[in-house]
């Protein structure tokens, strides 16, 4: 849903608003909230989250965030998944992870719902690869298939069961088929 304003805001104006569930995004000048994540989505995010972090964060190597807001090239987005190299995740003061992540993901995966904008995502992965992102998955429940983004790659899109899914480097040890992925639907 886009959100007209009254009076057109920054982005430092919008990242003062308060936060907006689900979580609104401020692309081009525009306000735009994400749809409500429905059960596919949810399962596979909340699977997801614990896999990645499973074999990246023991060694401090990456640490995956669901739903984290990242302000970065003029827009404020909220992947469903952003993972940060270690040495980027964004510190306060006192060593603590901040709460304001103005950067890029090193990683960003994003689940469609069934409410949602392919376009709008796509858009929105090729910023993040635009901005630094070694790598960005869009993942189809629907069509059990997942879109791998490169920078300045043609997009590689997998829908085979066994086939294993392309990760960036730093996750080398996270070896996962389109089987393993859409798997998590099934209770």
């Amino acid at each position: 849903m886009v959100q007209t304003p009254s009076a057109i805001l920054t982005l430092e104006e919008f990242l003062k608003q308060p936060e907006t569930k689900p979580a609104s995004e401020y692309i081009d000048g525009q306000i735009i909230q994400k749809p409500m994540p429905q059960g596919k989505h949810s399962r596979i995010q909340g699977e997801f989250v614990p896999a990645i972090n499973g074999v990246v964060k023991p060694q401090k190597i990456a640490c995956a965030f669901p739903e984290l807001r990242c302000t970065f090239g003029g827009r404020s987005i909220v992947p469903d998944i952003a993972v940060f190299v270690w040495n980027r995740i964004p510190r306060d003061e006192t060593g603590e992870i901040a709460n304001a992540f103005l950067l890029v993901p090193d990683w960003t995966i994003e689940i469609l719902s069934p409410d949602q904008n392919h376009t709008k995502v796509t858009k929105n992965i090729l910023h993040y690869l635009k901005h630094g992102a070694q790598l960005g998955w869009l993942i189809d429940p629907s069509e059990k298939t997942i879109f791998v983004y490169r920078p300045k790659q043609e997009v590689e899109v997998f829908d085979e069961p066994d086939e294993l899914i392309p990760v960036p480097s730093f996750a080398k040890g996270l070896n996962l088929t389109v089987r393993d992925l859409f798997s998590w639907l099934l209770l």
